[in-house]
């Protein structure tokens, strides 16, 4: 499950404890962004010292590893790939070739430390990375998310960010979920800035779950069980899904009787007993 997936920096010794009380879906430490350059090998050692404590953190662990264009992979994998983690987010990936000369790289490293197999979430933060969102989601059977990073991609496209107006990257944000779920795979939004809007915060996840995001990056406790609240199914939706079961179902689970009927005014059929089962699935957790 993916609603939030929380950036921790990676030279943050207090932080990186605190992960340890998080109620986020999973937990990412940061070896990019919030790292300035003289850190990152503190980050690294602070980080593979969080991963031999899996147990105590209770949740899925990530690393955020430096860009492909930094040259700073090898040194970032050689440290964090070890018993604990659980995957790596690749940020600023272009194209399928960069997550496929990674994944052999982890392939290598897991095999020498015996970790069990790393996922890998690549972010489109570019114009290629999101025209090449299909090949990057396909690149390698580790792919298990594609996360959006709005800010570089904004960056790249010579755009500023207006957080009351998202039509400068409307297009990217809603054509990342649409060419990761026919790669097979959900898309995770980018982060709101704002950390004290939650409001902000709230509509912009709304948005996302329009868009067919399966939840958001965040960068902040506070922001955890708003987004929770939102990429979880509405109280309306659960008694709709219900009633559609009810509607539905014996037709369904014995493939006879009427497969289409009328329901409150509206015509359902097979495909809404199927959303209605995955409503009813997701409000369980």
């Amino acid at each position: 499950m993916f609603r939030t997936l929380i950036f921790v920096p990676g030279a943050n010794a207090r932080f990186v404890e605190k992960a340890k009380t998080l109620a986020a879906d999973v937990v990412c430490f940061d070896l990019e962004d919030s790292v300035p350059a003289n850190e990152k090998a503190l980050a690294r050692k602070t980080i593979a010292d969080a991963l031999s404590k899996r147990h105590e953190y209770r949740r899925p662990l990530y690393v955020r590893t430096n860009s492909p264009e930094s040259g700073l992979i090898p040194a970032d994998l050689k440290v964090v790939v070890r018993k604990g983690i659980d995957g790596l987010v690749i940020p600023k990936v272009n194209d399928a070739g960069e997550i496929k000369k990674i994944a052999r790289m982890v392939a290598v490293l897991e095999k020498k430390h015996r970790t069990g197999r790393i996922a890998l979430i690549p972010s489109i933060e570019s114009a290629k990375g999101v025209v090449n969102t299909y090949a990057i989601a396909g690149a390698d059977s580790r792919v298990s998310a594609v996360v959006f990073g709005v800010f570089d991609f904004l960056y790249d496209m010579r755009m500023d960010y207006d957080e009351h107006d998202g039509t400068g990257y409307a297009y990217a944000r809603s054509r990342i979920p649409v060419e990761a779920r026919a790669a097979g795979v959900p898309a995770i939004d980018a982060i709101w800035q704002k950390v004290d809007d939650i409001d902000g915060l709230t509509k912009d996840a709304a948005a996302a779950k329009k868009l067919g995001y399966a939840g958001k990056s965040i960068i902040h406790p506070g922001q955890i069980e708003p987004v929770h609240r939102v990429f979880l199914p509405s109280q309306a939706e659960v008694d709709w899904a219900r009633k559609v079961v009810d509607a539905l179902g014996n037709a369904m689970e014995k493939g006879t009787g009427r497969l289409a009927v009328r329901l409150e005014g509206r015509m359902i059929d097979a495909v809404h007993y199927k959303q209605a089962k995955a409503i009813l699935d997701a409000a369980r957790g």
